[in-house]
């Protein structure tokens, strides 16, 4: 605990007194659990009352640069960061505190195209940050110019070009999805800070922005996802008619079976219903 407040109070001069409690008791964490998981829901829903419109800073996180080095997470009030672990005030705040921090203020500058969501400012900062890998980026879309992903990220969004679809496995499944590859082979392919067209490393938080993959049909789009994400974003889900229609590795092992299960529960980007935004 000495060590942590040290760490806090030396690393942030804001910090004029702190205490560290470590509990290893299993029944104490069993109580304390679900208040901590309340404060997170709170901050999580005070997130979701904000839009990126509505704000002229988003900011920017490079954390992860030491293994990533091209990579910057854009957090925005739509984007939550890759990690899943920092909202737009959670960025405000620590641009506050460490003002010298890896996590700084971006002006959003000119609108380029409100669809996919590319900023003048983020693509200013997307090159100076990404060593001039980058110069483009967008925050609404999983193409073309799709936001860098580093290596921590809790969960892949994926293209399936058989349903033209979308899919999400996150961290924690451990088979395979439907496209027949695990988490961690996946994230081999996606991770290193750089931009690969059809593959979104995410914050989980972000199935429930409008923002989230607007330009390519947003959450109607999604049509396989661990059962584990299905029951923990089923209000979402269920809010868009979603609920039903969308397979997991219980009803679907693989891409040959994925198809016929769209097609029998009537999934609405199957049926042509969904519409690209213009």
């Amino acid at each position: 605990g000495e060590i942590y407040n040290f760490l806090f109070t030396s690393e942030m001069a804001i910090i004029e007194k702190i205490q560290t409690t470590i509990i290893t008791d299993e029944e104490k964490i069993a109580k304390l659990l679900p208040q901590a998981l309340e404060v997170y829901n709170a901050r999580d829903n005070r997130a979701l009352t904000l839009r990126d419109e509505d704000v002229d800073t988003f900011y920017g996180c490079v954390l992860c640069q030491s293994f990533a080095p091209t990579h910057i997470s854009i957090i925005t009030p739509d984007r939550i960061a890759n990690c899943g672990a920092i909202n737009w005030f959670d960025g405000r705040a620590a641009a506050k505190i460490d003002p010298e921090g890896p996590i700084f203020a971006i002006p959003k500058g000119e609108l380029i195209d409100p669809i996919k969501g590319e900023y003048e400012g983020v693509n200013k900062v997307e090159y100076e940050k990404s060593l001039a890998t980058y110069d483009r980026v967008y925050l609404y879309s999983a193409f073309e110019h799709p936001h860098t992903s580093c290596g921590c990220f809790q969960a892949i969004i994926y293209y399936i070009p058989e349903v033209d679809g979308f899919g999400l496995v996150h961290r924690d499944f451990k088979g395979e999805c439907v496209i027949g590859e695990t988490f961690s082979h996946m994230a081999g392919e996606t991770s290193g800070g750089r931009q690969v067209e059809g593959r979104l490393g995410t914050g989980l938080e972000q199935l429930r922005s409008p923002k989230f993959i607007q330009a390519d049909g947003g959450l109607a789009r999604m049509v396989w996802m661990p059962k584990e994400i299905k029951e923990r974003y089923r209000d979402v889900l269920e809010e868009k008619g979603l609920y039903d229609k969308t397979a997991t590795e219980e009803e679907v092992k693989n891409v040959d079976e994925l198809l016929p299960y769209l097609e029998k529960v009537g999934h609405p980007w199957i049926k042509g219903e969904v519409e690209l935004p213009e």
